[in-house]
This record gives structure tokens, C-alpha cells and sequence, in this order.
């Protein structure tokens, strides 16, 4: 029987190692819109970045509702769906500090510049989506 996650356990889960997180936003239909993300905790916010003309970009700028599910999809399987609202920031210096932090998780410190200096450009935003609902859940096949 599934049993839920505490605080700590959720956001060591969600930080641990590179595990990506799969990021809903809502088209301007009403539609979902789910694509891979890579991001980092900071708080009670999720930071990732992403173009402004990419399908999530224009979304989370037009509606800022979100939800972000990262999984283990070995058993006994865990997971975690973060909800909340984002917020855009355009700012380079902000962006490129962020990039990096993001960089260095997901390919290693050695390469984090690297993708802070891709990333950090005019072009791409920095979303930061504060969270408004956790469902953490571990052991889901126990």
C-alpha cells in the first residue's frame, strides 16, 4: 500500500541525481501540453528555463498554471505532482545564474558555464513556479 512522502522525503526525492520532471501546462485552448524538464528546488519554488517561443514558453507566459510530475519507474514506484503558478523573469544575469545551477545537476559541474552561457540568452525565461499542492506518494506497489 502506497504511503506518503513527508516534506524532506518528497524534495530529496525530486532533487536526487537527474531525474527529469514532466511539466503540464495548458495551451491556449484548454488543451495539455506535457513535455520533459530538467529543474532545480529553490524553496518552495521549481526553476527551470525555457524559450519564449517553445510550446511550454508561451504557455506558462499566457497561463501560469502548472503541474510537474517527477517519477521512479522502478518498483515498488514512487512519485511526485507539484502544482503551482509560474512566474516569469527575463532578467540575463538571473537567467544565466540559474541556467548553470540547472546545468551542473543534469550534466555535471565541469559543464555547468557551458550551458549557463547557452541558456542565458535573450530568447529563453526563467520560470520559477512557486508550489501551491504536493502529492508525494512512495512504495505505490507494496
Amino acid at each position: 500500500m502506497a504511503q506518503k512522502m513527508t516534506d524532506k522525503e518528497w524534495r530529496d526525492f525530486v532533487s536526487h541525481g537527474t531525474r527529469t520532471g514532466k511539466l503540464a501546462t495548458v495551451r491556449a485552448d484548454g488543451s495539455p501540453h506535457v513535455t520533459p524538464i530538467w529543474f532545480v528546488l529553490d524553496g518552495d519554488d521549481v526553476v527551470f528555463n525555457t524559450a519564449s517561443t517553445s510550446v511550454k514558453g508561451r504557455n506558462v507566459t499566457r497561463d501560469g498554471r502548472v503541474a510537474l510530475c517527477v517519477d521512479d519507474d522502478r518498483p515498488p514506484f514512487d512519485y511526485v505532482v507539484l502544482q503551482g503558478r509560474a512566474r516569469i523573469s527575463e532578467d540575463l544575469d538571473e537567467l544565466r545564474r540559474w541556467a548553470a545551477r540547472i546545468g551542473a545537476r543534469y550534466m555535471g559541474e565541469e559543464r555547468a558555464e557551458e550551458f549557463g552561457a547557452r541558456n542565458g540568452v535573450p530568447g529563453e525565461l526563467l520560470v520559477r513556479v512557486t508550489i501551491d499542492k504536493v502529492l508525494a506518494e512512495k512504495a505505490v506497489a507494496s
